[in-house]
């Protein structure tokens, strides 16, 4: 379905385009006529998700393919736990759909509003001890070829493209279908409580170790940190009752927070006494909930983020260095940074890419300017061999990137293969892949 030119932007209003044509595909075949069509007219193609990504990693003034028209469960297989959806699925979609039938996704992020194909490509993770990012329970993918064919790459029939496009951005192709390797569905005892920065830096190996997934939140400007402990139970369900979730998640979280994040922006001078309470006001929490209820969490408040993926030798060291830009600049950061874990994969582009991986990621509310912030942890996180995460905001180029990865160079080259005219390109991958 062919769309009025319309002006496109991305969940955070920091990315925006104006694309020729907007089209809603249907079926994978829809989407190979789009690419040959555009191919005919000259004219590049990007497919949106749901706009999460602060990177202009979807923009395009050529063809933009809207998401919303491959949303559909294709297949199930319960005994063998795998599940292929089309790309626009939503994964909140897919998670009620996988509980209907007794499975789940292993591991996920903390929001479940990405369509399957934005998150996979950009490489969203959660945090885990054993488990990696949502791409690495990708068995099989769908795509449409820049020559407008459709193929279907496993690690039986096309290893390498499997390697590569699972963590693709894009540029090998249009996503069209995933097969995920879902789980038998479990709870998780959820454990949140405050912890004081000198403790929680004193204790990360064990803290990481000991728990299935572990991450924290540290609030600039004070010694307060929010630690989440997420395991594994055999035992009942003990959800949060419904006043405590909506005192803590939609009214603290979410409904207070972007008050005082406005208020901030308007008096940043106030910012440190109100992290100071913030990272109070969340108390020690523990309940027993569906394993996707306990990964995610809304979040409503609007943000730019940057986040890095590190070597996790490095985290101890590198938390300290940022800590400590704090006490040599005259920021007033309003946003709690949050640190998680995660194994070594063999995704050529995910962040985890052949290391254990730590990762840190910082925010701003979207009304605020975050250059000189982003820019100096930047410094301290490529120290260290950081990879920027795909999409959240960086300055990183192909030629940092190239030795960082060591799969960029046999992922440029299967882009050169299979896309020698840029039909999926744009400015963005020109950065990070080289035009």
């Amino acid at each position: 379905m062919v769309t009025a030119v319309d002006r496109w932007q991305n969940w955070a209003g920091n990315q925006s385009a104006r694309p020729q044509r907007v089209i809603t595909p249907r079926s994978a075949e829809e989407v190979a006529e789009a690419v040959k069509l555009a191919t005919l007219d000259g004219l590049r193609v990007r497919m949106a998700g749901a706009g999460h990504s602060f990177t202009p990693v979807a923009v395009t003034d050529g063809v933009l393919l809207r998401p919303g028209g491959l949303r559909a469960v294709r297949t199930v297989d319960e005994a063998a736990g795998q599940v292929t959806v089309e790309a626009g699925c939503p994964l909140r979609v897919l998670n009620e759909y996988l509980a209907g039938r007794g499975l789940a996704l292993a591991n996920m992020g903390d929001i479940q509003e990405q369509t399957v194909a934005g998150a996979i490509q950009t490489g969203t993770h959660g945090t885990g001890r054993d488990l990696a990012s949502i791409a690495a329970q990708v068995t099989a993918l769908e795509m449409v070829r820049a020559d407008g064919s459709i193929v279907t790459a496993t690690a039986g029939s096309d290893p390498a493209l499997l390697a590569a496009a699972r963590v693709g951005l894009g540029a090998l192709g249009v996503l069209t279908a995933v097969t995920f390797q879902a789980v038998p569905a479990f709870r998780l005892e959820a454990r949140e409580e405050p912890m004081r920065w000198a403790e929680v830096i004193a204790r990360l190996d064990e803290l990481t170790s000991e728990n299935e997934h572990f991450e924290f939140y540290w609030f600039p400007h004070t010694d307060g940190c929010l630690t989440k402990r997420n395991n594994r139970t055999t035992g009942p369900a003990r959800p949060l009752p419904g006043w405590r979730y909506r005192l803590d998640d939609e009214f603290l979280s979410n409904t207070l927070f972007g008050a005082t994040c406005r208020l901030g922006q308007r008096y940043p001078g106030t910012i440190p006494v109100i992290n100071g309470i913030a990272s109070k006001a969340l108390g020690a929490r523990r309940y027993v909930d569906t394993s996707h209820q306990v990964f995610t969490s809304p979040r409503r408040v609007r943000f730019k983020e940057q986040e890095y993926a590190i070597p996790r030798e490095h985290l101890a060291g590198v938390l300290a260095e940022i800590r400590g830009l704090f006490a040599r600049h005259d920021w007033r950061i309003s946003f709690p940074i949050e640190v998680r874990v995660a194994p070594a994969d063999d995704i050529w582009l995910s962040t985890a890419s052949g290391r254990p991986t730590a990762y840190i990621a910082i925010h701003v509310f979207h009304r605020t300017g975050h250059e000189e912030y982003f820019r100096a942890v930047e410094a301290v996180m490529t120290a260290v061999g950081g990879r920027p995460h795909w999409g959240k905001l960086h300055t990183r180029d192909a030629q940092y990137l190239s030795g960082v990865y060591p799969g960029h160079a046999d992922f440029v080259a299967l882009r050169n293969e299979l896309d020698p005219a840029r039909r999926f390109s744009n400015r963005y991958l020109e950065q990070v892949l080289g035009s």
